[in-house]
């Protein structure tokens, strides 16, 4: 006989890991204990050392479909002290050097689906039902150790069958957190008041009545705002184009993709998404795990689904019921939903029930409500399947909180704050970093207040403080200021470093790469706004080698939502009058005069300018409109990019090579004259034509920059990237020419990933900072181009731009 003491880290929180070790420990025949210390497991545990250490291999292999134990420490125990009576499962205790995992929020597994469909079973049709291997995690932990009295259930306190399965080990709710039953859990109930929500009682509706009363608002026409796990959403029958129509018009959300949720069918459960969009075998995977994402998916052209629910697109955004009052609502209603966020524009979705009445009641007909309270604000996941790969858009629900491993350790905790747009934080200590779920734009007070709770929250549930924080250079951004305000030391961030890092960090971070990052706009090193851009390195030591011709945009900012601007912009610069479009001679006058016209290299403006020419898009409601519908436009008729003339390129003064847009902008503006004629060319045509010679300019910057340096491996990254035809067609030929071609995956290659990549660049930096004094590490390359420039040079320059880059706006 023997005996060990172990020690496990990783997810084993919230996930029934302890019970799950009781059980083995007991099959097996074991004695000893099981106890939570903080976010980790220690297990002692007694008997032959042959059984031991099957039973360390089954912790392991065995382990909940939601944990990820690691073993972190295996060390004799005296196996005399131990009693040999039957195996324990011990109250937590609190350890401040504890590893503590929060865990993400979960689906409704099958065991308790059935128990929410079986007539005898006391949780039948119960909207709360969940176990120790599904439910809200991350929106319901107020503190850790994860405990009852540590979350929003507190208040709930159990009846005595639920107290009996909470305490019984053998029972699979066993210190299942958020366990409850009509008897003693949340309940729901609606408020009507729209035209067509059917009714207009006196006192709201309750119970099993509430849930049939919103499904006829639902069949009805209705708008309907559920109050889940993370949020509110709002529904309506996604089959109807007068229903979706009528959303619109009350969110004021004119063109912008919904997403929408699928009831599960009984035998298939994508039985009716698979009517709707064409499938993938990973794109089934990702609707059916637990995390259950959206996944953007193309539409059947024979789809039932409104028009309006993702106008002048091919893609839409499918996901499945993942809470009981989901799967209870869509069910009754035997048909898809739009789902969307329940906020106002570009705020985190609303939790409470007060908030819904006063920022939702002009838009619905009704609101499900229940009583559960939601700690924080959790957005659904987004990802798509590009190129054999999962790629994330955007990290919520399910996903997130995410932890990813540092490639070098931290000396001191450091917060990083992301951007201003598709906003999240990332914490980082010793060899770990967590990133908090999307947050969304800080442009409201609203946001600005979850961004600051979120920071907060992040901090005490890890047990872990920040001693500086890191954010982006712009001086405007609403992080930036947070950062500034927050009394600790500030490092800034160059926006498409932080890009090309977060990439890097996602590969390899210690090799020599050639990033291309390419997005809307970001602060440059140089005051202009960057967005087309190309950088060798590594993180901590990038160089800027390649970019976009820069030109000025009139009207700054405002260009984000009228592609109109960008592209006079680029008319004028060459000489051009704007075809099609009028423009106010008091613009085109202080464009002249260069006031309220910032020079830009951002290849985003250049996909709005496209869309202005092509679809003739002047001013768009959402982000990224312009180039959705260009990517849409060009779905039909797939180009040969290996038989497209790249751009032409040249070094400019500093030793960067640009690559020149003209001719790329007088083909599209002359062709674009004759669309519609007889024999003339196609938007389709002329869309695919665009993407096609930017995917040949990609190969032929990086085949130059690498007969000028040797670089082997290129890296595609920004917002620019979501656009999946420019990334396959870009992919293929630097594939075809022999690079390693890196993708985004985990990360998302959006202003989303943006708090990683300034966790990597600034470790980094601070990593390598060293050797300018000492010689500078073989991979660094000296300056291209006729420029020249030796080593010292460029390690003087790069700790000049570190240092702007710091200073920057106090």
């Amino acid at each position: 006989m023997t005996a060990r003491r172990v020690r496990l880290a990783g997810r084993v929180q919230g996930v029934g890991f302890r019970p799950f070790v009781h059980r083995l420990a007991s099959e097996l025949g074991l004695a000893g204990s099981v106890q939570n210390l903080g976010g980790e497991v220690e297990v002692l545990v007694r008997g032959r050392i042959e059984t031991i250490e099957r039973f360390l291999r089954d912790v392991l292999e065995r382990a909940p479909p939601l944990a990820r134990p690691q073993i972190i420490g295996c060390i004799d125990a005296t196996a005399a002290s131990m009693a040999s009576g039957p195996f324990l499962i011990l109250d937590s205790a609190a350890e401040r050097t504890a590893r503590i995992c929060v865990p993400p929020d979960s689906f409704t597994c099958a065991e308790c689906l059935a128990e929410l469909s079986d007539s005898a079973d006391r949780r039948y049709r119960y909207p709360f039902v969940n176990c120790t291997q599904c439910g809200p995690r991350y929106t319901l932990i107020e503190s850790l150790p994860y405990d009852r009295s540590r979350t929003t259930m507190a208040h709930f306190e159990l009846c005595p069958s639920c107290a009996h399965e909470y305490s019984n080990p053998l029972d699979r709710r066993f210190h299942a957190e958020p366990v409850a039953c009509p008897e003693c859990g949340p309940s729901v109930w609606l408020d009507e008041s729209g035209e067509l929500s059917g009714m207009h009682p006196a006192q709201p509706a309750q119970g099993e009545n509430a849930l049939a009363r919103a499904v006829e608002v639902l069949r009805r026409g209705g708008v309907l705002a559920v109050k889940g796990i993370g949020g509110y959403h709002l529904l309506c029958d996604a089959r109807s184009d007068t229903a979706v129509e009528r959303l619109r018009v009350r969110k004021r959300r004119p063109a912008k993709p919904l997403a929408v949720m699928f009831p599960e069918g009984a035998t298939d459960p994508l039985e009716q998404v698979r009517q709707a969009v064409l499938l993938s075998g990973a794109e089934a995977q990702l609707l059916t795990c637990a995390a259950r994402p959206i996944v953007l998916a193309r539409k059947r052209p024979e789809a039932v689904l409104a028009a309006q629910v993702a106008p002048g697109l091919d893609e839409v955004g499918v996901f499945l019921p993942y809470s009981p009052l989901h799967h209870l609502l869509l069910s009754d209603f035997g048909g898809p939903v739009v789902a969307t966020s329940g906020n106002l524009s570009g705020e985190p979705v609303l939790t409470e029930v007060e908030q819904a009445r006063a920022g939702l009641a002009h838009v619905v007909d009704a609101m499900l409500h229940h009583d559960r309270p939601i700690a924080r604000p959790a957005d659904d996941s987004v990802v798509r399947s590009t190129l054999g790969r999962v790629r994330t858009l955007r990290w919520g629900r399910g996903l997130a909180p995410r932890e990813l491993e540092l490639p070098w350790r931290l000396e001191r905790p450091v917060l990083a704050t992301g951007g201003h747009l598709k906003t999240t934080l990332a914490l980082a200590w010793d060899r770990r970093v967590v990133v908090s779920p999307h947050i969304g734009d800080l442009g409201t007070a609203r946001a600005r207040r979850v961004f600051a709770q979120v920071a907060g929250d992040l901090q005490r549930l890890y047990g872990v403080r920040a001693a500086e924080v890191v954010c982006d250079a712009h001086p405007d951004y609403a992080s930036t200021r947070w950062a500034e305000a927050s009394g600790l030391p500030v490092t800034r961030i160059w926006h498409h470093f932080a890009h090309a890092s977060a990439l890097a960090g996602e590969h390899d971070p210690s090799s020599t790469m050639l990033v291309f990052a390419w997005d809307g706009a970001g602060l440059g090193s140089d005051g202009t706004l960057w967005g087309g851009e190309g950088f060798i390195g590594a993180p901590g030591r990038w160089r800027r080698v390649a970019s976009l011709r820069p030109f000025r945009v009139p009207g700054g900012e405002q260009a984000g939502r009228a592609p109109w601007r960008s592209a006079a912009g680029l008319c004028w610069e060459l000489g051009h009058e704007l075809p099609g479009i009028r423009v106010d001679p008091l613009v085109r006058a202080a464009w002249h005069r260069g006031l309220n016209c910032p020079q830009t290299s951002s290849a985003g403006r250049l996909f709005d300018a496209a869309a202005a020419w092509l679809l003739g898009l002047g001013e768009t409601s959402y982000e990224g409109q312009g180039p959705m519908l260009l990517e849409a436009a060009a779905a039909g008729c797939p180009p040969e990019a290996a038989e497209c003339a790249p751009l032409p390129c040249s070094y400019d003064t500093e030793g960067v090579l640009r690559l020149d847009w003209g001719p790329l902008v007088t083909q599209l503006t002359e062709a674009s004259a004759a669309l519609g004629s007889r024999g003339g060319p196609t938007v389709g045509s002329l869309a695919a034509h665009f993407h096609a010679t930017l995917a040949a300019s990609i190969a032929a910057l990086a085949k130059e920059l690498r007969s000028a340096t040797g670089v082997e491996r290129v890296g595609l990254t920004g917002g620019v990237f979501q656009n999946v035809l420019l990334t396959r067609l870009a992919h293929e030929l630097l594939q075809r020419q022999g690079f390693e071609v890196l993708l985004s995956g985990e990360v998302p290659c959006n202003d989303g990933g943006l708090c990683y990549g300034q966790i990597i660049e600034h470790v980094a930096e601070n990593t390598y900072r060293g050797f300018a004094g000492a010689g500078a590490p073989s991979s660094w390359h000296p300056q291209i181009g006729p420029a020249g420039g030796d080593m010292a040079q460029h390690v003087a320059a790069s700790d000049t731009t570190t240092r702007k880059a710091t200073e920057y706006g106090e």
